[in-house]
């Protein structure tokens, strides 16, 4: 059952799929359709809505409580680096109508990681979206570079949305068609 919860303030949210930022009205009844990745998809007012995780107080104390992620530390350590370390950063990112990381949809084209100086690094992504008329791209995007660059040995990450080749459902992992029932 969804959760339903009323604003305690005017906050930001990206209409789905348009991609456009407007402001909710606090006092708002909101219903959570979805909580991944630190991020909530909201319906209200006939819409779907993303609040990202910087507004998630909106949604009272037990909202906040309830859909927050720990919040990392964004200092350049540097160590060891790993795409693996950004493979999984970027599985906790999520479509806001989807309930599959970007990964495991098959969005992720390209991962790169070159060294800047010993043990810094920046990452280069190229991703795509299921549709190209999607707005929420740059949101997505966004997120994907935001959750790369907490990690100890980043010091930047450019995420890229590219079009070829096309995305097809056929990109789905095996893991993203299990959480869909596509199996």
């Amino acid at each position: 059952m969804a959760q339903t919860f009323t604003l305690t303030r005017d906050t930001k949210a990206t209409l789905i799929p348009a991609g456009d930022v407007l402001s909710l009205k606090e006092g708002l009844e909101v219903q959570v359709t979805q909580a991944l990745g630190g991020t909530v998809t909201v319906q209200a007012n006939g819409g779907l809505y993303r609040i990202g995780s910087a507004d998630l107080d909106a949604l009272g104390e037990e909202g906040q409580a309830a859909f927050a992620e720990e919040e990392k530390e964004t200092t350049v350590v540097p160590g060891e680096f790993s795409e693996d370390q950004v493979w999984e950063s970027l599985k906790t990112c999520f479509d806001p109508e989807i309930p599959v990381n970007i990964v495991d949809l098959g969005l992720i084209y390209d991962l790169r990681g070159d060294e800047v100086e010993e043990g810094v690094h920046d990452v280069f992504v190229k991703m795509t979206l299921t549709a190209q008329g999607c707005g929420m791209g740059p949101s997505i995007a966004a997120d994907a570079q935001q959750k790369i660059e907490t990690l100890p040995s980043v010091r930047s990450a450019q995420v890229d949305i590219v079009w070829d080749p096309v995305w097809t459902p056929h990109m789905i992992s095996d893991e993203g068609r299990k959480v869909l029932g596509l199996n």
